[in-house]
């Protein structure tokens, strides 16, 4: 199945990505730089190690800006200097856990950074498509067993799922207020859990099997039955690109999108580390123990068919394939190997999949 846009498209726009050095936004500056793009990222470029941005190289490839998106005054400098006419915000307070420990950082970060990017919008007129990426968490969540869609009440539980619900409202409001004069398109995006190389976060299954194997200890798995729409992180990354790409050539594609894999793809976690077991081989388990940690949604699942019938978008990997290339880019770094051609080999797989059959 060919893709419903061309990444061609990128080659010399200029592209403002908030969150540039976190590990979904290493990814996408990796394949904006790989497609000619001309990338100004803006993050807090804080220091933990390891950290994917660093490993892959990417910062000799685009304009690498150390900034925070609740400093509006050096934000909207930024702005000024580099005007880019796409902006991906993706910067955010992105642990669930640690909203609960430092709820108002959370909420000053995803609510105020989101009125900050988006009050520079509006502020310059040279920007012509804006998306602002979400999480599946931002719905009311019943514990439904079909997926929410986009009309679904918001109302996240949590701080940084309630954050996030009120960034997606924040995003609304301007859009009806200052973006009804067609002159810049402007969307949210609310994708599911991702894995892929490179993710070293707390607090993630994935990584904490990864953080397990490398240390040669048993995985500890708290809800081993939670219910999750696992992706790979290259299918929201395109899927994002998708967005931006298309509403900056028509304007009546701006709204708001799910992006998810298909059903057969929302595992417990406890065949999640099953299968992420058997994939890493050399004798490695898993526990179940509880910690008595903040409140978790149980189920949770998204309906795409939004994104599927205007775009024709499909994913490409089902999990059991994204779990074999988060194994191979670990083992890749854990050899000393180049994990950047190991990246670029994965998105060039990636762009080529078949996904007439998913």
């Amino acid at each position: 199945m060919e893709w419903p846009f061309e990444l061609s498209f990128y080659k010399g726009k200029r592209v403002l990505l908030t969150g540039h050095t976190g590990f979904k936004g290493s990814w996408m500056s990796v394949v904006l730089a790989n497609a000619g793009a001309d990338v100004i990222g803006y993050s807090t470029c804080s220091k933990k190690e390891p950290r994917l941005f660093d490993l892959c190289g990417v910062k000799s490839q685009i304009a690498h800006i150390k900034g925070d998106v609740r400093d509006f005054s050096h934000l909207n400098e930024v702005f000024d200097q580099w005007r880019p006419e796409i902006v991906i915000h993706m910067a955010a307070q992105p642990i669930v856990r640690e909203s609960y420990e430092k709820p108002v950082e959370t909420y000053v970060t995803n609510v105020m950074g989101t009125v900050n990017v988006l009050e520079c919008v509006r502020l310059h007129p040279f920007v012509k498509s804006v998306l602002n990426v979400t999480t599946d968490k931002v719905y009311e969540n019943k514990e439904w067993i079909w997926g929410y869609r986009e009309n679904e009440p918001l109302d996240g539980y949590d701080p940084y799922s309630n954050s996030k619900s009120c960034s997606e409202l924040v995003t609304h409001a301007y859009t009806r207020s200052f973006f009804n004069d067609n002159r810049v398109a402007v969307s949210t995006a609310r994708a599911g859990n991702v894995i892929g190389g490179g993710d070293f976060a707390k607090d993630r299954i994935i990584p904490d099997c990864v953080r397990a194997a490398l240390q040669g200890e048993k995985i500890v798995v708290r809800n081993p039955q939670s219910i999750r729409p696992y992706q790979h992180v290259l299918e929201p990354i395109f899927a994002y690109l998708m967005i931006t790409a298309k509403q900056y050539e028509s304007k009546s594609y701006a709204g708001c999108y799910n992006v998810g894999p298909d059903e057969q793809d929302c595992w417990t976690t406890g065949d999640l580390v099953d299968a992420f077991v058997k994939d890493w081989g050399e004798g490695l388990q898993w526990i179940q123990r509880g910690d008595a940690g903040p409140y978790e949604a149980t189920f949770l699942r998204l309906d795409c068919s939004k994104i599927k019938t205007v775009f024709g978008w499909r994913p490409r990997w089902d999990l059991a394939e994204a779990l074999q290339k988060v194994v191979e880019w670990t083992k890749c770094w854990r050899s000393g190997n180049d994990v950047r051609e190991c990246m670029d080999k994965q998105i060039e797989e990636f762009k080529t999949a078949d996904s007439s059959s998913m």
